[in-house]
């Protein structure tokens, strides 16, 4: 698949506005239509929610128990937003998705869950006037109904809104496990304060007390439970991104699925609370662990296929002179970027970090871009979306370009024994070894026409453009 034309008169020329969306029509846009607007109405709807939650909360635990179980659920965030945040590196998405996330799962999807659970076995406990057995068929059946479908419209809501920031599947799992890891917060907060209320009222003290006992299974064997079960549910809208220009049905039916999966998971988990004294660790050993065994390794393999698009897909600008023979090696391995980030931090400051780091996440977009257009998937706004990351490129290049070079260097495989010619023609380039051949997958992409690059400006050949990237290559394979 060619990069699409026309280009931009130059590098880093912009080009001119794409699509119907104009001034004029920003001009006459009505009040509520206005994303300050938007953004503060879903800002005030999250913030009172959790308000909400947080007050039934302490009504059923008391501000002691509240204060302990507050103290207590914490613990567990900050380790899974990181570990989500680590699998998101490749293509890291903006904050302000995972903070609607994890404020959607803490306080409007808790609360929803909770008022909904509460309503629903009461309902079965007046129809069947036994409410031992509605708080277990509350638990398997109500509970994970209403709980995955409460955590998945935050899914849905980036996956319809922020359609741009969710492309791929761990985008999916990265907003998906955020998500639950809010919602687990605030359940926690409920059942150790709730088992510290317990404590209270009987006495119970130190290592055997309910509050130990709730604070072992809850967040030091299971902290991933709501996670697993969401991440499922991501999966699912993942793969309907990744399904892009295929049948309205299909695409409909992955998210569904994962759904299901989730819901299902979620009921076998509820149910092991119901098998007597060893069924929680039966279904912990021969389910839970096994699958956050498999969900882990799928996870990170789609982290590995990432990268490897990004070193497929790049090289295409490298011909066309949007990016140097060695950034498509270096964005493609995350040993790379991190020497990159080092390198930028002590020649730059803070500052050249994150423009490399913003360099990484545009170019991984463009790589994930061209690979959706060469399936045919890439949707209408290629062409507009293919410039603006270019564009976004070529404002940090500068600053990007030494600290990707360096990496490169650093992290390249060792030269291939028998010779092989670099960029320009130039053996030797980057340490004595070629610019192409020292990065395997590159060394078919050959070298610039030299006709274009002995005159740089002027039309010395026929193929060659007056001024800007250079997107004509002589096939060359050592």
């Amino acid at each position: 698949m060619a990069i699409s034309r026309p280009y931009p008169t130059q590098p880093g020329t912009a080009p001119g506005p794409v699509g119907p969306a104009g001034g004029a029509s920003r001009r006459h846009a009505h009040w509520w239509q206005r994303p300050w607007v938007r953004h503060g109405a879903l800002t005030a709807l999250l913030a009172l929610s959790g308000l909400v939650i947080l007050g039934l909360v302490r009504e059923q635990t008391g501000t002691e128990g509240f204060l302990v179980g507050l103290g207590l659920a914490v613990l567990p965030v900050p380790l899974l937003v990181a570990a989500f945040r680590w699998l998101d590196r490749v293509a890291p998405g903006p904050w302000r998705n995972l903070v609607f996330s994890f404020a959607w799962g803490a306080g409007a999807a808790a609360l929803m869950a909770i008022v909904a659970n509460s309503f629903a076995t009461r309902w079965i406990a007046t129809e069947t006037a036994d409410p031992s057995s509605a708080d277990t068929l509350g638990a398997i059946v109500i509970a994970p109904v209403v709980e995955e479908s409460v955590k998945a419209a935050a899914v849905l809501l980036v996956f319809l809104f922020r359609r741009r920031d969710f492309t791929t599947v761990l985008d999916g799992v990265v907003i998906a496990g955020v998500t639950a890891t809010g919602f687990a917060f605030t359940e926690n907060i409920l059942y150790l304060g709730t088992a510290f209320g317990t404590d209270q009222l009987i006495g119970g003290s130190g290592v055997s007390s309910v509050t130990a006992a709730t604070f072992f299974v809850r967040v030091v064997m299971s902290p991933f439970a709501h996670p697993l079960f969401t991440v499922l549910t991501g999966i699912g809208f993942g793969a309907a991104a990744l399904a892009t220009g295929r049948r309205r049905p299909v695409r409909f039916l992955l998210p569904l699925g994962g759904l299901l999966l989730a819901m299902g998971m979620h009921a076998l988990w509820n149910v092991s609370s119901t098998l007597g004294e060893y069924g929680f660790f039966a279904v912990y050993a021969a389910f839970m662990v096994p699958s956050f065994g498999l969900l882990t390794w799928l996870v990170v393999w789609t982290r590995q296929r990432e990268l490897r698009t990004v070193r497929e897909e790049l090289p295409a600008y490298v011909r066309a002179g949007w990016l140097t023979p060695a950034q498509p090696y270096a964005l493609g391995s995350m040993r790379a970027r991190r020497v990159a980030l080092r390198y930028a931090r002590g020649h730059g400051g803070r500052a050249a970090a994150r423009a490399v780091a913003q360099y990484g996440a545009y170019a991984t977009s463009l790589a994930f871009l061209r690979h959706r257009g060469r399936r045919g998937r890439a949707g209408t706004d290629f062409t507009a979306r293919e410039h603006e990351l270019l564009r976004e490129l070529w404002r940090r290049r500068d600053t990007a370009r030494p600290a990707l070079e360096h990496a490169a260097r650093v992290t390249a495989p060792p030269a291939p024994p028998w010779p092989v010619y670099g960029a320009y023609g130039l053996p030797g380039a980057y340490g004595g070894h070629s610019t192409y051949g020292a990065y395997g997958a590159y060394s078919t992409y050959g070298v610039v026409n030299p006709a274009c690059t002995a005159h740089p400006g002027h039309s010395a050949h026929p193929g060659c453009p007056a001024s800007g990237p250079n997107p004509y290559v002589y096939p060359y394979r050592p």
